[in-house]
């Protein structure tokens, strides 16, 4: 999704921000259930991370927070978004910049409490339902989770790459006459390249053709990672894919693909069931994006 470009997300900073910031909470999260101000905070206030969302002219559109559980877990709470703000993108933004500072804490799991209504917000942003939580003010609420950081150790990680590129290299050729590489897996970010000279075109920039299939096994190999992390076997299949070459790629490129950018749940394989996951890869030149994949990917039991 884009987001208007006048948009600005920041953490509150001055006693204006602040105060802003806990109005938006109270009036959307509290008042309409009679609590008195104050009661939109915790004591956990001093130690999490906050964001706010403001647009062009400095209005407050959502905010949130982040509390760190403990060494691997953080939970997302007080999320809120201004009543004319709804519906356009602004509780995503937010979500995916404390999900940023998550993955920049190391943590490998988020968990969260959400209303009924917000459970399909959620579950489209990669969160599974995990049981009932706690009632607030009478309201039912859902526990879900989302995985931000694949378990395993950097042994792991280097083991699953090198056996990955030995897949390509015996089963898809045309990565080795691209020279496709793995750049990088930590965990959370999966990342390939090629150089420019065997993918060149006319125009002495990347040939489309090369930048598809580039971001199309990129977007495989971090969906082949995730098999690996939770011990799962399946044929890998990309069902179906959109593109968008934004500006010419004109040096080696990287694609980089984020495990926050993979929305599906895998874990249904064990039990013999198709599963499928839709995985958002960027292509990137001299730090500028220069294409955006998306790719609805299948994974089939294999008996």
């Amino acid at each position: 999704m884009a987001f208007p470009s006048d948009w600005q997300l920041t953490q509150p900073l001055t006693p204006e921000h602040w105060q802003a910031y806990y109005h938006l909470r109270w009036q959307v999260l509290r008042a309409p259930w009679d609590q008195p101000p104050g009661s939109e905070q915790d004591e956990f206030e001093p130690q999490a991370y906050h964001l706010m969302l403001t647009d062009g002219q400095g209005k407050l559109l959502a905010v949130g927070r982040l509390h760190q559980l403990d060494l691997n877990r953080g939970q997302i709470r007080y999320m809120a978004v201004a009543e004319q703000a709804r519906g356009k993108g602004a509780g995503r933004m937010i979500l995916q910049g404390l999900e940023q500072q998550a993955v920049i804490l190391g943590l490998q799991q988020l968990q969260l409490n959400a209303r009924e209504q917000a459970v399909d917000f959620y579950r489209q942003l990669g969160y599974q339902q995990e049981g009932q939580a706690a009632a607030l003010f009478g309201i039912p609420h859902l526990k879900m989770t989302k995985s931000i950081r694949l378990a395993g150790s950097a042994a792991d990680f280097e083991q699953w790459q090198r056996e990955l590129a030995a897949t390509w290299q015996q089963t898809i050729p045309l990565s080795n006459y691209m020279q496709l590489k793995i750049t990088g897996f930590n965990g959370s970010r999966f990342s390939c390249s090629a150089p420019l000279a065997p993918n060149i075109n006319l125009h002495q920039t990347m040939f489309a053709g090369s930048i598809y299939t580039l971001a199309t096994l990129t977007g495989w190999g971090m969906l082949y990672m995730q098999l690996k992390a939770l011990g799962l076997h399946g044929a890998q299949v990309l069902a179906n894919a959109d593109i968008r070459y934004l500006r010419p790629v004109s040096s080696q490129p990287e694609a980089r693909c984020d495990l926050l950018d993979c929305s599906g749940c895998l874990t249904p394989l064990a039990d013999g069931q198709k599963v499928r996951q839709r995985i958002r890869v960027g292509i990137y030149c001299q730090q500028q994006i220069c294409a955006e994949f998306t790719g609805n990917y299948v994974v089939l039991p294999e008996h």
